[in-house]
């Protein structure tokens, strides 16, 4: 029975992630974190119709005791391994959009979206690696004779964060971070590939997607370009189950292609 831990599963994308699991994976058990569990209404819907498979769990991406404590009542509770780890969570900006200029810029907006965006998901790592390295390898591709890794886990990063294709600036503190982000998967990537029980380690662009996030900025995508959390998380999941070790601590698009970092 796969395990399948989606990390801000709350709302958007991670949400969609849950629904995804819970419907096109057979027999497989999915572990929701969000910040309030008692304030998420969808994911608590949803548990209401999948109350043997989906597991609501408290943790907080700003808080390494939460984190802490979140993979403790996993271990405890739920045993074996973790198959999947998807970390979603992320912000744009404290304000709610990113900054235009140096003027925007200030401590406070790229701690606090440093600390969400880049050291959560790390911690996150941190403390769930021990069940990943348990996992079963029902994700991804395997040699002919042999299972060649035990675990995926993919962050989700973005388009933005990748210094070759900085074309235009601004936004410091969401570009950064999702840079912080894809050299946070390339370390774990090296780290969790080594010995018997090799994690894959993965960034992935979900693309522009209708979500809360990018919602200030849809009048600027042309609508072929605006993707529905559906198809994105459809997308995703086609490629996370087509991974080989070959494409570990890589950074690719919601269609499959290697980004540059």
């Amino acid at each position: 029975m796969p395990a399948c831990l989606v990390q801000g599963a709350s709302r958007g994308i991670g949400l969609q992630f849950c629904r995804h699991l819970l419907r096109g994976v057979p027999n497989s058990t999915v572990i929701a974190t969000c910040r309030n569990p008692g304030g998420a209404t969808e994911l608590q819907t949803l548990q209401a119709k999948f109350p043997s498979t989906l597991h609501i769990v408290p943790l907080d991406v700003l808080d390494e005791g939460s984190i802490q404590r979140a993979a403790s009542e996993v271990q405890q509770h739920h045993g074996g391994g973790v198959d999947l780890l998807i970390n979603c969570a992320g912000i744009l900006h404290p304000s709610g959009r990113g900054e235009t200029s140096l003027r925007d810029v200030s401590s406070q907006g790229l701690s606090t979206t440093f600390s969400t965006n880049a050291v959560g998901p790390l911690l996150v790592a941190k403390y769930f690696s021990p069940l990943l390295q348990k996992g079963t390898g029902a994700f991804g591709q395997h040699g002919s004779n042999k299972r060649t890794h035990a675990a995926v886990m993919a962050n989700l990063s973005a388009k933005v964060g990748s210094t070759t294709d900085n074309g235009l600036g601004g936004w410091y503190s969401y570009r950064m971070s999702k840079c912080a982000l894809n050299m946070a998967t390339k370390n774990l990537s090296i780290e969790l590939g080594r010995g018997k029980n090799k994690v894959i380690c993965v960034s992935l662009h979900p693309g522009t997607v209708d979500t809360d996030l990018s919602r200030p900025y849809h009048k600027n995508v042309p609508s072929d370009k605006l993707l529905s959390t559906e198809r994105s998380v459809q997308c995703l999941m086609d490629f996370v189950n087509g991974l080989t070790m070959q494409h570990t601590g890589k950074f690719f698009t919601w269609e499959g292609k290697e980004m540059p970092f």
